[in-house]
């Protein structure tokens, strides 16, 4: 264990000695850079699959939310595990242009933007936006090194992860997605309890139990380390796993009730993600007003709770109002007009 955490530290050494070169270009390219890596953020990606599930194509923005959100399960998984650093917690010398409660590995923003936009390039085909993926991409996991969020070994770990998560999404969804609606209610509901809440309990073990006598390692972190780097890591991961259960439990009914279609009018289209959308801020603004940011075991199972009804309302609750209000046609009934 000591020589492996010799080894990291040396690692890191020369890691920061790259990101301290690499700003030296100042601070001017900061400004384009913290904005090419909202491309790979929580609340940006958000907004696309909220677009293209809404507004676009139901079926594929599905496909692209479980993608996403699976992806954010695992990458909090992996953080909750990893307790490795951010450059500007290892190093008092790089700057923190990106401040982050977390654990550094692996890079969140790179493993969002490798599943997102190459799921979106590869199965909207279209050239330019497999042209943008291939851009964005690698833009967003420079954007991260530059800014002092993450170290390159950070970078590579989310893309390789993202990479694999695409790869098993393109290659298996469709055998999975026939299997997954073969089952029962009580098969499918035990599955899904299963998968968003294994990882949460793993988290917490490890948090409580494995490394519950884990201090943070004053003398080797000389930069500004936040108060709680496991407990935010912890809520990340029941933050992605509440999302999970919500939006696969959302997606399930949705298809057992009838599926619904995104086509329609730009008015239909533009009132459907003005109402939706409304509603996940106005659920957003309250929890910050009521709740603040919770912090601890409590905290994290809020933000299970919480991430849970927003991803619910997304997949079920949205469509439904939307097809109720005349804004949206099941699909079946869209096709049928289509015949006609």
């Amino acid at each position: 264990m000591q020589a492996q955490h010799l080894a990291m530290d040396t690692l890191w050494e020369a890691e920061s000695a790259a990101i301290r070169w690499l700003q030296g270009a100042g601070d001017p390219l900061s400004y384009p850079l913290a904005l090419i890596t909202h491309l790979g953020s929580q609340g940006v990606i958000v907004v696309l699959m909220a677009t293209v599930f809404w507004c676009v194509d139901a079926r594929l923005g599905a496909r692209l939310l479980v993608a996403v959100i699976a992806s954010g399960a695992v990458n909090g998984l992996f953080k909750s595990v990893s307790y490795t650093p951010r450059p500007y917690w290892f190093d008092a010398r790089i700057t923190g242009y990106s401040h982050h409660g977390s654990f550094g590995m692996p890079s969140g923003h790179s493993q969002a933007a490798m599943v997102a936009w190459g799921y979106l390039g590869i199965r909207a085909g279209r050239r330019a936006l497999m042209w943008a993926a291939a851009v964005i991409i690698p833009l967003v996991g420079f954007s991260r090194i530059y800014l002092g969020a993450h170290f390159f070994s950070d970078v590579v770990v989310g893309l390789s992860v993202g990479a694999l998560i695409l790869w098993l999404m393109l290659r298996y969804e469709d055998r999975v997605l026939l299997w997954w609606r073969s089952l029962d209610t009580t098969r499918w509901v035990s599955y899904l309890l299963l998968i968003t809440l294994v990882p949460c309990v793993l988290g917490a073990i490890w948090q409580f139990g494995v490394r519950g006598d884990w201090v943070l390692p004053a003398t080797e972190w000389i930069g500004a380390t936040p108060a709680d780097p496991p407990g935010r890591s912890l809520a990340g991961l029941y933050t992605a796993c509440g999302g999970l259960l919500g939006g696969v439990l959302g997606l399930t009914l949705l298809h057992r009730w009838g599926r619904y279609s995104a086509e329609g009018t730009i008015t239909a289209r533009v009132s459907r993600f003005a109402l939706g959308i409304s509603v996940v801020v106005l659920i957003v603004v309250l929890d910050e007003i009521l709740f603040g940011d919770p912090t601890g075991p409590s905290g994290a199972l809020f933000s299970f709770v919480v991430y849970a009804a927003l991803a619910f309302w997304a997949t079920y609750g949205a469509p439904r109002m939307f097809v109720t209000s005349g804004l949206a046609a099941k699909a079946q009934e869209a096709e049928r007009v289509d015949r006609e």
